[in-house]
């Protein structure tokens, strides 16, 4: 079970390691296009939730994000066991909270780079970090467990 806190710490270190780098070697608001048009490097800093929201409400995103931590916890050590989809999926929410929970209580704001065009919808998806991804990928992978199960429970049913 130990393993799986493994992922979590991976993709905390992952994504400080990747912030460092944007901080470290950008300046705020700079560019590098790696795939013109659809894939750049963008130093930007987020004070607020995903997309932006509720700027400034660090003391509210402190209290949420102990809630959640604690919550993947339990759900990891009460209802995930034996679960590896599951377990895997509660691990990157975990990492990828810390990983942005570190940034609001060390510097006030969270450091996003990723910016990424869809092609074909031609859409400019807000930008991200690791944590960010990380958070979106646990999350899909939760409900294609929770959805698994569900229909696994209507099975035996019948």
């Amino acid at each position: 079970m130990w393993k799986f806190y493994g992922l979590a710490a991976f993709v905390v270190a992952l994504d400080q390691w990747t912030k460092w780098l944007v901080v470290k070697n950008m300046t705020l608001g700079e560019r590098i296009i790696i795939l013109d048009p659809y894939l750049a490097l963008y130093s930007h800093r987020n004070r607020g939730a995903a997309w932006g929201m509720l700027q400034g409400k660090m003391g509210f995103f402190t209290i949420i994000t102990i809630i959640v931590i604690i919550g993947i916890i339990y759900y990891f050590h009460k209802e995930a066991k034996g679960k590896p989809m599951f377990q895997i999926g509660l691990m990157l929410l975990l990492g990828g909270a810390i990983g942005n929970f570190i940034d609001r209580l060390v510097k006030k704001e969270v450091v996003d780079f990723a910016d990424v065009l869809i092609p074909i919808i031609n859409y400019d998806f807000p930008i991200f970090n690791i944590a960010d991804a990380a958070l979106t990928i646990g999350v899909v992978i939760t409900i294609l467990f929770i959805l698994k199960e569900e229909r696994a429970e209507k099975k035996k049913v019948k």
